[in-house]
């Protein structure tokens, strides 16, 4: 159990730099292209993420998130419990469902866009600040999972 904890703290750190970096210079970097760069740019980011190496560090973190918070309510009076429920519930909140309810839903409207269109400029700009302000939230609840996670590992004995 140790290790599953350790290892899934590990999952969402590893989620949370990513997340941050795309909040601290990804995003800056394709706003500061010409909103057909930066429109084409974001697309191809989009269809590449989704690959084994990513996809199993963010859902196989989600899937073992899931299984401590079943662990921490059967195993309710054991040390770190309330740790373990606080850091799964964290990132499959505050990581998963936000992507799936705020940057999912994005990306699906920008794949649409033609980056040639001179109205994709004003969507450009709705989009970079709605999906960054999203992934701020995903890059916090990530980073807080992971830290209390750790703490979780270092109760239990």
């Amino acid at each position: 159990m140790r290790v599953l904890i350790l290892a899934t703290a590990v999952g969402a750190g590893l989620v949370a730099g990513i997340f941050f970096a795309f909040s601290s210079f990804v995003m800056r970097a394709l706003a500061r292209l010409p909103p057909g760069q930066g429109i084409a740019a974001m697309q191809s980011i989009n269809i590449t993420v989704i690959n084994p190496v990513f996809m199993t560090a963010f859902l196989g973190t989600a899937v073992a998130c899931a299984v401590l918070v079943v662990v921490s309510l059967l195993d309710w009076y054991r040390p770190g419990s309330g740790f373990l429920l606080t850091g799964g519930l964290l990132y499959l909140v505050g990581t998963i469902l936000v992507t799936m309810v705020f940057n999912v839903p994005r990306n699906e409207a920008l794949a649409r866009v033609d980056a040639t269109n001179v109205e994709a400029a004003g969507l450009w700009i709705g989009y970079v600040s709605g999906w960054t302000l999203w992934n701020h939230v995903r890059t916090a609840a990530a980073l807080v999972a992971a830290v209390v996670l750790t703490i979780a590992h270092a109760l239990r004995q």
